[in-house]
């Protein structure tokens, strides 16, 4: 398992509280990985591997983006009405539960894909005290 740290936007269509508004979160995201063959130094993925692997694509996509439902056209033309912006779409609704889903089975498969290493489950912390899970059956 290896944890990344980023910062990121989003807002919640259809939640009833505050999280309606756009506003931002200091997200923690642990991806745990597993393989079937370990190399001559006795490791399915170097930690610095899949460091590079992931930080890299969360760095380009997730931090200090806002990460938003591609069905939020009211969230998406406010951010881009600044200048300049950072918006990643996501094809659900920008939930904890749904970004860490994301990763698992659509980011993950895409940059461990030739590393003998499979992402089985993503734990994303929205604060201190929650977080979702996602995990392959």
């Amino acid at each position: 398992m290896r944890r990344f740290t980023f910062c990121a936007g989003h807002r919640l269509v259809g939640h009833e509280g505050k999280c309606q508004s756009l506003h931002g979160h200091n997200y923690v995201l642990e991806v745990y990985v597993t393989g079937k063959k370990q190399d001559a130094v006795g490791r399915i993925l170097d930690f610095k591997q899949l460091k590079a692997r992931c930080k890299d694509w969360i760095d380009e996509n997730w931090d200090h983006t806002f990460v938003l439902w591609e069905k939020d056209q009211n969230g998406l033309d406010a951010i881009r009405s600044s200048e300049p912006h950072r918006i990643y779409e996501l094809d659900s609704n920008p939930t904890a539960e749904n970004m860490a889903k994301h990763f698992l089975e659509k980011v993950c498969p895409e940059i461990l894909g030739d590393s003998g290493a499979t992402a089985y489950k993503v734990r994303l912390w929205e604060s201190e005290e929650t977080y979702a899970e996602a995990e392959l059956d």
